[in-house]
């Protein structure tokens, strides 16, 4: 069995193709296709078409609302059991937006992670929520702005112990006002925040008495940078969260997102090191503060840092 969310579509889509091959074969297989994806909503539609033809169950939309979760399952049936694979991303299937943008996926049999994704497609079938509390993900109608507010509202009770608080956002966008007010909060209480916003930035770091703990840049290069990543210090554990949301007000009131944690301890690290490697840079990235200027970056490092050119050769390292 194949289940999929499908925001925006290629219009030549590999995909599409292997899931109608799928349906063809005799799997089971469910596309849930936004049909309210701007700019996209005729290619959805008639790849829609298609899959149904071809015998695949396609939901449409939602009522009221978008739902731009990245997700999909694979249930095989293996030693006379069923296994779950998931595939979570900050991005969407798509092809041609593949090879423009920065992303990150996560393919995981993590039951913590598998079930509690069950659930979200048993939402999007039945508009039913679920029953019992989710443990893990935070999920755009159910848990997810409050799950958010409850990580910040964590790192501002340590820093008023006296002990280290930190958070790191990335996003595309920071611009709603309940979640800006929640960070100049956690700014007051000494949390330091590290942000990386391409886009809309409506917050102002770095004010005197309002948000002098809270620092900003944002990157622009040949790739468009669109992994959400949220990264808060908790102590020691280091919470890491990938997201399909940003900190805008559709995203956390009139969408189903999903934000999902990061548990392997590899894989943490090495998004520690993107991070890392991101804040690095001195050639592509511009400081953000409340005059707009937009200043490149620069320190006292003589060797230029260019951070998706520097993330290149590390994965190359790594391979």
């Amino acid at each position: 069995e194949i289940k999929i969310i499908q925001y925006r579509v290629a219009r030549r889509s590999r995909i599409m193709n292997a899931l109608m091959l799928a349906a063809k074969n005799g799997k089971k297989v469910l596309a849930f296709v936004e049909a309210k994806a701007r700019f996209d909503e005729d290619a959805n539609l008639r790849w829609a078409a298609r899959l149904e033809k071809a015998g695949v169950k396609v939901l449409y939309s939602f009522p009221g609302l978008k739902v731009h979760s990245k997700l999909a399952i694979v249930i095989r049936e293996e030693d006379e059991k069923l296994e779950k694979y998931c595939y979570l991303s900050t991005g969407n299937f798509h092809e041609r937006t593949a090879e423009l943008y920065s992303d990150i996926g996560l393919l995981t049999s993590d039951t913590r992670l598998t079930n509690e994704i069950t659930e979200v497609f048993n939402f999007l079938e039945t508009f039913e929520k679920p029953t019992q509390p989710l443990e893990h993900l935070l999920v755009g109608e159910i848990n997810l702005r409050s799950g958010l507010e409850a990580c910040i509202d964590r790192e501002i009770a340590i820093a008023k112990t006296g002990e280290k608080a930190h958070i790191i956002l990335k996003m595309n966008s920071l611009e709603d006002p309940k979640m800006i007010a929640k960070l100049y909060e956690a700014s007051q209480a000494g949390v330091k925040i590290d942000l990386n916003i391409r886009g809309i930035c409506c917050l102002i770091p770095n004010k005197k008495g309002w948000s002098e703990n809270i620092t900003a840049i944002s990157i622009l290069d040949r790739y468009l940078e669109h992994t959400r990543i949220f990264y808060f210090y908790n102590n020691g554990a280091k919470d890491i969260y990938l997201s399909s949301a940003d900190f805008m007000g559709r995203n956390l009131n009139r969408r189903i997102e999903t934000s999902f944690p990061i548990y392997d301890k590899n894989l943490k690290k090495e998004i520690l090191d993107f991070l890392n490697i991101q804040f690095m840079d001195n050639v592509k990235a511009r400081i953000l503060d409340e005059h707009h200027s937009n200043i490149y970056k620069k320190d006292d490092n003589a060797t230029p840092v260019r951070a998706q050119l520097e993330m290149y050769h590390y994965l190359k390292r790594k391979q």
